[in-house]
């Protein structure tokens, strides 16, 4: 039976906080957690630090006392969430092994994205990115064995393929080639509107990430790859939140986030494998469900239409995290030469492309190159994850 969050009652406010001992939550372990798990558990983390964030703003855009009084409560709840997801993850693993699960995350759930997103242009969209992303994966896992000496199917379980992309140097692009056309609010299927909050927030979380944590090394390669891959991630937040409709109003974005909670833990709550992370979706689930009614009352209040308007009838088929090999060598063999030119994309070099290529190069090899080169003279080869036979031809992207 489909299941209609609007339709179900989730937990009251009022019994949503929790004590320390109940935040206190045992992390997986990272040699032995399902690598798809632990991508559940990211994407969560860039969800609710997304909720976190997105409230503030509308707080400080409210002149209402009591609405803002009741986004602290809520925002609250989600802040203890975001705690209880984001401390599933093993403190033992190393910032590089965090990394690679990050980008294998990135991989995986826009390439789900892409798959399921039924806008053409959307679609282009994560496809666009999800090449990029492929390739931030093969240079991290370059970087993962010159400096720990560890291949990178120890995180992403043989699940995910390790190989060129869409070269990282490639991605440098003039900003404003970054933004996109935004789907029209009162034409676009609810699914388009899960898909573009979704992958804005993971790439929001994976941005900060390499914001925060790039500059804890010490090797010189991997600040530097650190600091490149994080200039392109933030052109592909731009990328991404440009798609979404920008005159939707405040409550109507509120009401589309707590859908989109909604859906994803109701998605991996229907596809975890292990008990007690999925306890934990299954409990978050039921908080949110509060959390919508509550947004839903707001948008009928002020935007003076019922949910019904804007939402699915119920959800959508869930969010799946498995093997897009397949799907990705295809992309490889048709895309890899697109750039981004003004909202639209092309196949070849443009004024613009080359002019910042020349800014950003500024005549030397970047890092994304380089930690190859440091791999090959360390290991006698760069490393590559390949589950299926070889790649098809000219894909050999590293100069």
């Amino acid at each position: 039976m489909a299941f209609d969050p609007l339709q179900q009652r989730g937990i009251p406010l009022d019994e949503q906080p929790r004590n320390w001992r109940e935040l206190n939550v045992t992390p997986i372990d990272p040699d032995h957690a399902d690598p798809y798990t632990r991508c559940r558990i990211i994407t969560m983390n860039g969800i609710e630090a997304e909720a976190i964030q997105f409230s503030h703003q509308l707080a400080r855009h409210c002149p209402d006392l009591e609405i803002r009084q009741q986004l602290a409560r809520v925002r609250y709840i989600e802040a203890q969430q975001q705690k209880v997801v984001g401390w599933l993850l093993p403190g033992s693993s190393s910032v590089l092994e965090t990394t690679i699960a990050y980008e294998q995350t990135a991989v995986d759930l826009t390439a789900w994205a892409a798959r399921m997103e039924p806008d053409p242009y959307l679609k282009q969209a994560y496809q666009f990115g999800l090449l990029e992303h492929f390739d931030h994966l093969y240079r991290y896992a370059n970087l993962y064995e010159t400096i720990e000496h560890r291949g990178a199917d120890k995180i992403v379980g043989r699940l995910t393929e390790v190989t060129p992309g869409r070269p990282t140097y490639l991605q440098h692009r003039d900003p404003l080639d970054n933004v996109r056309q935004p789907y029209d609010r009162s034409v676009t299927e609810p699914l388009s509107r899960l898909h573009a909050l979704t992958i804005t927030a993971a790439e929001q979380q994976a941005m900060t990430f390499s914001m925060i944590m790039g500059p804890s090394f010490m090797e010189p390669a991997a600040r530097q790859l650190y600091q490149e891959i994080g200039l392109v991630q933030e052109g592909h937040l731009t990328h991404y939140e440009s798609l979404v409709d920008p005159t939707e109003s405040w409550w109507e974005r509120l009401l589309n986030h707590e859908y989109n909670e909604c859906y994803l833990y109701y998605s991996f709550m229907e596809t975890e494998p292990d008990p007690k992370v999925k306890a934990v979706w299954e409990l978050h689930l039921d908080m949110e469900l509060e959390h919508l009614r509550l947004a839903a009352e707001l948008f009928k209040r002020f935007d003076g239409r019922d949910p019904d308007q804007v939402l699915a009838p119920a959800l959508p088929p869930p969010v799946t995290f498995e093997p897009n090999k397949g799907y990705l060598r295809d992309l490889l063999a048709t895309q890899i030469d697109c750039t981004t030119l003004g909202t639209g994309y092309v196949r070849e070099a443009h004024e613009r492309f080359t002019r910042m290529q020349e800014t950003v190069m500024g005549g030397e090899k970047p890092a994304s190159e380089r930690v190859i080169d440091d791999n090959r003279a360390i290991s006698g080869r760069e490393y590559r994850l390949e589950t299926e036979g070889p790649h098809p031809a000219g894909l050999q992207l590293s100069r």
